[in-house]
């Protein structure tokens, strides 16, 4: 009976496996797909935490916590999982008309490095906010102890839950969804760079003291930027695929907005390539050149792109002038560089998010490659 129940369990999972990799995918069974990842997940973060926990008493955080065993494993079961997820997704034969990734027209797609960055996002994310829901916990339970079976479970639930999130997120990935991670992605990583500090007063200086050498957050700091570079490279991508370029001037003006997203994004990853106490003058050079280049494609944008919102237009000019106010304020003394920095980083990023929506919404949307071919059709 137990031979034969398992069997039969052993067939589902094949078939619905078999239906993932086919074209005719549907969300209902992308959803059942996640619950299984999520679900191997559960059964290996329990099985690897239960003897490594038996016979002690754990700490909620700290070395040899829970919370930093569920942190690691997170890490490695949101890469996993993504990964697994584009594997789900991935077409054996691709139809060049079909559009791909959440592109708006066909024939562009992401590429390796963009979905390796995009998967190192995932893991920073999950490494980081384990972490940080552990020392949540910790302050609200003082001097509790954790016991093997309880935490074992506790770390399987977190197994489960990165893996089934990052799954989902991986065969969804639209703008949307990417824009999304990118800020999840910047805000948790400022914010382990900044509590991770050998120097608590850096924000007297400036944010790029975070990534000094000297800093115990530098390579936290310095690796969230490159990253977040990267990540602004596949999203100009994303952004400017749908625009129009039904004549020569629509075409150039793309190619001009795309350019300038690309060499933002190159800009911000240098920004955390070169440190601002090593390699001072090209580190300026970088980060002020990052803050011209977006002035100069929002101030240009009606011209670059005539068919957008003149709202976001507006928009993006409200955005630079206040931009170009703080730098004002800097200047004469009455706001410290790191005040600067941190709003315009608001403002520019985004912006980037809002102009990833709206361009979306500007040109047509070829179908995608892993829709269903009939709105009808019923996964068996």
């Amino acid at each position: 009976m137990n031979g034969g129940m398992m069997s039969t369990v052993t067939q589902r999972i094949r078939q619905v496996l078999r239906q993932v990799r086919g074209p005719a995918t549907s969300d209902a069974v992308f959803e059942a797909t996640a619950l299984i990842v999520g679900a191997a997940f559960l059964l290996v973060g329990f099985l690897g935490a239960l003897p490594v926990f038996w016979g002690r008493e754990l700490s909620i955080s700290g070395t040899g916590s829970i919370g930093m065993f569920a942190a690691y494993g997170g890490a490695i079961a949101a890469a996993l999982a993504f990964a697994l997820g584009r594997l789900a997704v991935r077409v054996p034969e691709p139809d060049p008309t079909r559009a791909r990734d959440g592109f708006a027209v066909p024939g562009d797609r992401l590429r390796w490095y963009d979905l390796a960055a995009i998967a190192f996002a995932h893991a920073a994310i999950a490494y980081l906010g384990w972490l940080g829901i552990a020392q949540l916990l910790e302050q609200s339970f003082v001097d509790a102890p954790v016991f093997a079976f309880p935490g074992a479970i506790l770390v399987a639930v977190a197994f489960a839950l990165t893996g089934y999130v990052a799954f989902l997120s991986a065969v969804a990935l639209t703008p949307t969804v990417l824009s999304l991670v990118l800020a999840v992605f910047l805000v948790v990583g400022a914010f382990a760079a900044m509590l991770a500090s050998s120097d608590v007063h850096w924000w007297r200086d400036n944010l790029s003291a975070l990534g000094m050498s000297s800093n115990s957050a530098s390579v936290a700091f310095n690796v969230t930027l490159i990253i977040a570079g990267i990540m602004v490279t596949t999203i100009s991508r994303y952004a400017t695929a749908g625009l129009p370029v039904d004549d020569p001037v629509d075409r150039r003006g793309r190619t001009i907005v795309r350019g300038g997203l690309i060499l933002m994004g190159i800009f911000l990853a240098c920004v955390g390539i070169f440190p601002v106490d090593e390699f001072f003058g090209l580190h300026n050079t970088v980060a002020t050149g990052m803050v011209v280049v977006f002035a100069v494609v929002v101030v240009g944008l009606p011209w670059f792109v005539r068919s957008i919102p003149r709202v976001f237009v507006g928009l993006g000019w409200t955005y630079v002038l206040v931009i170009v106010l703080l730098g004002a304020f800097f200047a004469v003394g009455y706001y410290n560089l790191t005040a600067v920095e941190l709003i315009a980083a608001v403002l520019i990023f985004s912006w980037i998010i809002v102009f990833l929506r709206t361009a979306g919404t500007m040109g047509g949307h070829a179908p995608r490659a892993d829709a269903l071919t009939a709105p009808d059709a019923v996964v068996r």
